[in-house]
C-alpha cells in the first residue's frame, strides 16, 4: 500500500502514526510513504490564497496522483481539505482519533505573555500567523498587538516558523519586500506535540478564547472511491467518534461555502450521548461576530452541521464570508 504525504517534519510524523495503525491492522500487510514536495512547501513566500488555497498549496498534487493510480491513498490534515469543492472520485476512508483542537501561543526566548497583554498601540508587538481566524481572534485578546503574515513549516530547516522566530528574522513576502520579525506565534497545539516541540507552548488557548478551525487536530486518510479494497483496510483504523464530528464540522464549511481565506471557525464534539457543534464567522478586522452551538443526535452529523450554518447565516454570516473574498 502507497501512500502519499508532504515531506514536512509534521505530516511526516502523522504519516507514521497512520502507518503504525494500518500495520496494527495487518500486520502481514507491506505499506511505504511517499513524500511529495507541493506547491505550499515549494513557496513558502506567497500567501495561500494565491496559491489556490490550502487545497491548491498542499492537496491538490497528492491528490492527483491518487487519481492516477500512482498511490493507494494520501494522508491530510483535514483542516487542509477545502471545504467548498466537490470531489466525488475521492472519500476519506479513515479518520484517526483527533488529537487536542486547540490553538496555543509560543514565544521568543526574551518576550513573555505580559509584554503582549501591555504590548502598545505606538510600538506594537508582532505575532505571527496564516490564519485569519486566530488574527480576529487575536485583535481581542491581545488588541495592542499586530498579527502579521508568517509561513512555513513548524520545525526542520532555515525557513521554519521556530527557526525565524527564535533567530528574529523576517518573514519573505511576495512583492519581494519582509515583515517581522515576530515576538510570537500562534500554532496547533496538537502539530507541536507531533514534533516534539510542545514545551514551547507558553498558553494554550481555551476554545472559548479562540474557536478552532474545522478539522483541527484530525488526520484523514483519502483515496479513490471504487478503490474497495484499499477502503476496507482504511475502515479498520478509522475512528467513529471523531468522523462524526468531523462530518458535522465540514458540512457546515459546506453550506457556509467556507474558502481558505475565510474566517470561519468551529468544533463538535460528543457530549452525553450528544454531539454539540459551536461555530463562528467573524469579520476579517475581527470587530464582529457572528456565533451559535446546536446539539443533536450522534447519527446525524450532517443534519447538525446545516442547521449551525443556516443559524449563522440567517444572522448575516454570508455578508462576512463574502466581505472576507475580497
Amino acid at each position: 500500500m502507497r501512500i502519499g504525504t508532504r515531506g514536512s517534519v509534521m505530516a511526516l510524523a502523522q504519516t507514521e502514526e497512520v502507518l503504525r495503525q494500518l500495520k496494527l491492522a495487518r500486520p502481514q500487510g507491506t505499506f511505504e510513504k511517499v513524500l511529495f514536495d507541493t506547491k505550499g512547501d515549494r513557496d513558502t513566500t506567497s500567501k495561500l490564497v494565491q496559491q489556490g488555497g490550502k487545497g491548491g498549496a498542499f492537496v491538490s498534487e497528492i491528490r492527483d496522483a491518487v487519481r492516477r493510480k500512482e498511490l493507494h491513498a494520501a494522508m491530510h490534515s483535514l483542516k487542509d481539505i477545502p471545504g467548498n469543492e466537490e470531489t466525488p472520485d475521492l472519500t476519506i476512508g479513515a479518520y484517526l482519533q483527533r488529537d487536542t483542537a486547540h490553538d496555543c501561543l509560543v514565544l521568543r526566548a526574551d518576550r513573555s505573555e505580559a509584554d503582549l497583554s501591555s504590548s502598545a498601540a505606538t510600538a506594537p508587538l508582532t505575532i505571527g500567523s496564516t490564519s485569519v481566524r486566530r488574527a480576529a481572534f487575536l485583535r481581542h485578546i491581545y488588541p495592542g498587538c499586530e498579527t502579521i503574515h508568517f509561513r512555513g513549516s513548524v520545525v526542520g530547516s532555515e525557513k521554519s516558523r521556530l527557526f525565524k522566530l527564535d533567530n528574529q528574522l523576517p518573514q519573505e513576502t511576495e512583492d519581494g519586500g519582509t515583515v517581522g520579525p515576530a515576538d510570537a506565534l500562534v500554532l496547533a497545539a496538537s502539530g507541536l506535540k507531533r514534533v516534539n516541540q510542545d514545551h514551547r507552548i507558553e498558553r494554550v488557548f481555551s476554545t472559548s478564547e479562540m474557536l478552532p478551525a474545522v478539522g483541527q487536530g484530525v488526520v484523514v486518510v483519502e483515496c479513490r472511491s471504487d478503490d474497495y479494497e484499499t477502503l476496507e483496510l482504511l475502515a479498520s483504523v478509522d475512528h467513529f467518534e471523531t468522523r462524526q464530528c468531523a462530518l458535522a464540522e465540514r458540512e457546515l464549511l459546506w453550506i457556509l461555502n467556507g474558502h481558505c481565506n475565510s474566517p470561519i471557525a468551529g468544533i463538535c464534539e460528543m457530549d452525553d450521548g450528544e454531539l454539540r457543534l459551536r461555530a463562528a464567522v467573524m469579520s476579517l478586522d475581527g470587530r464582529k461576530m457572528i456565533e451559535t452551538e446546536v446539539s443533536g443526535e450522534v447519527a446525524l452529523p450532517r443534519e447538525l452541521g446545516r442547521e449551525a450554518a443556516f443559524q449563522l447565516l440567517g444572522k448575516g454570516a454570508g455578508e462576512l464570508i463574502e466581505a472576507s473574498r475580497l
